[in-house]
């Protein structure tokens, strides 16, 4: 298998196979079984939150965490529904249906799919960290805002997708609050919290869910259920099918299902880098990605939503005992055998519960640590933080992908122009009586030299402008030394293009030297060549000032002097 698929491509559960043994079976059982009972209630109140019923966030689950663990790229990995879905799944569903959810998963499947293959997916890392704060604070405060009516038992008839008339419709719908709804949200909201004090072998959200179920159905508590909401959740196999695909949605869903294909990209990765670091572990970003697109492509047939790497899930999986991708397919599977033997079980859970084991997460999901940190950044940093944060609550989340990845492209491109230095020697800089020295080379007062060092970007070309605003101060001979500069594009090119004609409309010649390797490719394809002519593209300094005494007319010819 190694030997025809790219070892980038190859799956971790296949790395993991050769000396599995039993010991590693039973822990992977245990952990597996562990975190299926975590999932459980989180798949129903993520797909719940999103506007679907509850049983497609455990189709969800199930299809993801078989397919992520058995196809991915990282040992202890475990995919599912997330919080990061809940409010753009929310939206998809209310302007375009379940059907255009489904066809969205499967674009943005589509999407990976191919960022895995073409390994774009390390294109993932260059998201600044406060871009990515941005989305998770807004996206926390988001979830937690679509809570509150199932939290109090509010008596509201529809819930807004969006932040400010939600927010209206709450303070209008305060006084409805239910009594029972409160102490059973309140209740379940202290055994999860508390519960890790007693034992953190039994998860909290399992033992709050029980509790709670046990204490409305017991007392006949008057709360929503979803049974009452629902009808419950269908025992048995999910039905398969092929959704129906639309060719007019294509366009008004293509923004969407970026937004979901990143948001799963970014998710993913980071959840893989949490778990290299709990597990000592070196995930595969791009068979992991090629994996996520696989469960997102294939969700849809169950009637799923979309599906990406659970950090939570995954942290648990590991403090379990997960020693391999074997871990995530059997939460997979205790999450079948759930759903086909206590299915009918599910219709008693209360909302008010569900609602509050959201609120814990939307808490926990937050990073609200971070925020001091990317204060203490620079203005740049606090003003794109900002602005994800604000446009993903008060606008909308595919908005503000959109806009957070042109400001961190825009805040990428300002830091790596700020590292490139231009730097000319001429009389004027040097001063009288300075010895005109240059790396131990001695620079004739025939010449000038402008070195340039960093990266020669669109960003960048400004300050060579700025260093030769006045061509006339400088010498007959101008040699531009590239040794220091690491890369040149297009704009780069044309600025030194419009340098050797200023240049020459004032009778001085321009030599280059010292380009590295990708420099002078692209120099070579460029119209500088002729321009200059070939003699002026030196290899080193030494060369250049060679030439620039030629130019002179081959009398004065550079000669090294003892360094003083």
């Amino acid at each position: 298998m190694n030997d025809r698929i790219p070892n980038r491509l190859v799956p971790k559960l296949w790395e993991s196979l050769p000396g599995y043994t039993r010991q590693k079976f039973a822990a992977d059982l245990i952990a597996g079984i562990t975190v299926g009972l975590v999932a459980l209630p989180l798949a129903m109140a993520f797909a719940i939150a999103s506007g679907v019923k509850p049983e497609a966030g455990i189709y969800t689950a199930i299809a993801a965490g078989v397919i992520v663990s058995a196809l991915g790229g990282s040992r202890c990995q475990v995919a599912g529904p997330t919080g990061a879905f809940v409010v753009i799944v929310a939206g998809i569903v209310e302007k375009f249906g379940v059907s255009g959810l489904l066809m969205c998963t499967a674009m943005a499947g589509s999407m990976l799919v191919v960022m895995g293959l073409t390994g774009l997916g390390t294109a993932v890392r260059f998201i600044p960290r406060s871009v990515t704060i941005g989305f998770t604070n807004g996206i926390a405060v988001l979830i937690a805002s679509t809570q509150i009516k199932d939290f109090f038992g509010l008596s509201i008839n529809s819930g807004s997708s969006e932040f400010v008339p939600r927010m209206v419709q709450l303070v209008k719908g305060a006084t409805t609050f239910n009594t029972a709804a409160t102490v059973t949200a309140v209740a379940t909201l202290a055994i999860v919290l508390l519960w890790p004090r007693v034992t953190k072998h039994v998860p909290g959200a399992i033992i709050g869910l029980i509790g709670a179920t046990l204490a409305c159905w017991y007392l006949g508590l008057s709360v929503e259920t979803i049974g009452s909401k629902f009808g419950g959740i269908p025992l048995g196999l999910p039905t398969f099918s092929i959704p129906e695909f639309r060719a007019d949605l294509i366009l008004p869903l293509l923004p969407s299902a970026t937004t979901v294909a990143m948001l799963a990209a970014i998710e993913s990765l980071l959840s893989a880098v949490v778990a290299d670091n709990m597990s000592g572990d070196r995930h595969k970003p791009d068979v992991e990605l090629l994996a996520q697109g696989l469960a997102n492509l294939a969700v849809p047939m169950l009637g799923g939503i979309p599906a990406t790497g659970a950090i939570a899930r995954t942290a648990t999986n590991i403090r379990s005992g997960a020693t391999s991708p074997v871990a995530g397919i059997v939460h997979g599977l205790t999450l079948l055998v759930i759903i086909l033997v206590a299915a009918p079980l599910a219709r008693f859970i209360p909302l008010p519960a569900l609602g509050a084991i959201l609120m814990i997460v939307s808490y926990r999901m937050g990073e609200w640590h971070a925020i001091p940190a990317i204060l203490r950044l620079s203005a740049a940093d606090r003003v794109v933080w900002a602005a994800t944060f604000a446009l993903t609550v008060f606008a909308d989340l595919t908005v503000a992908v959109e806009v957070g990845m042109l400001l961190a492209a825009l805040l990428f491109i300002h830091q790596v122009a700020a590292t490139t230095t231009v730097a000319s020697v001429t009389d004027d800089m040097l001063g009288d009586g300075e010895p005109r020295v240059l790396t131990d080379r001695y620079i004739p007062e025939y010449c000038s030299v402008i070195r340039i060092r960093g990266p020669f970007l669109f960003g960048a070309t400004e300050k060579l402008l700025a260093a030769t605003s006045n061509v006339s101060k400088f010498a007959e001979v101008v040699v531009l030394k590239m040794t220091y500069m690491s890369a040149i594009d297009g704009t780069g090119i044309h600025t030194i293009e419009e340098l050797a004609k200023r240049l020459t409309d004032t009778g001085r010649s321009l030599v280059l030297c010292g380009a590295q390797p990708q420099p002078a490719e692209l120099i070579g394809r460029s119209k500088l060549v002729k321009l200059l002519g070939k003699r002026n593209l030196q290899p080193h300094l030494d060369a250049a000032l060679e030439r620039a005494a030629i130019i002179h007319g081959g009398f004065d010819r550079p000669h090294m002097p003892a360094a003083s």
